[in-house]
């Protein structure tokens, strides 16, 4: 079963990312928006980043080098995932037949959020799962162009906002082809 990982793991591999896209590291960039951007707010630095090339993971990871790190991010990966089911643990199962199902569908890797897991394959988040109810888990899915139906509904507030979709699943019989299927597609989709 695939393990998440945590803001600290993911930090070294977001610092590589933004040298390699744009040939400078971290402490570079800290020194070049001191010098140059003295950003008033986390938008006037996203506007400033963009307008260099600097957007996503590498963007976000310099406006918390900037304006400081949320106090969550420092949490465990195990942390955040026992945070998310802490008072519903009838779900957990749930998340984890989910997870389990995830190496048929591709390389994924883990990457746990206070509130949701999200789900990134080898270009981008395609998908995240997310405890919304004490009931309920939602499967937020990346599928642009695709008309709701059945099942599949839109998404509204689910995971990271990039999420166009969603699947609720309140029963291990939820997690069913449909669903898998629906994984598997946003997968491609986003590859």
């Amino acid at each position: 079963m695939p393990q998440g990982r945590s803001w600290q793991e993911m930090y070294g591999r977001i610092a590589a990312q933004l040298e390699r896209q744009t040939g400078a590291g971290i402490a570079e960039w800290n020194a070049r928006i001191r010098a140059e951007a003295t950003p008033t707010d986390e938008a006037a630095l996203r506007s400033w980043l963009s307008e260099r090339g600097v957007t996503g993971y590498p963007a976000m990871l310099l406006v918390y080098e900037t304006f400081g790190y949320p106090a969550y991010l420092e949490a465990t990966a195990d942390e955040l995932l026992e945070g998310q089911y802490r008072d519903r643990p009838g779900l957990r199962p749930i998340y984890e037949r989910i997870v389990e199902a995830l190496p048929a569908i591709g390389e994924v890797e883990l990457q746990n959020r206070k509130g949701y897991v999200a789900l990134v394959g080898p270009k981008r988040t395609f998908a995240s799962i997310q405890a919304t109810t004490k009931t309920r888990i939602d499967v937020g899915l990346r599928l642009d162009g695709v008309a709701p139906s059945g099942r599949l509904e839109p998404a509204r507030s689910i995971g990271q906002s990039s999420m166009t979709h969603r699947m609720s699943a309140s029963s291990l019989e939820d997690v069913d082809d449909e669903l898998l299927d629906r994984l598997r597609q946003a997968y491609a989709a986003n590859r």
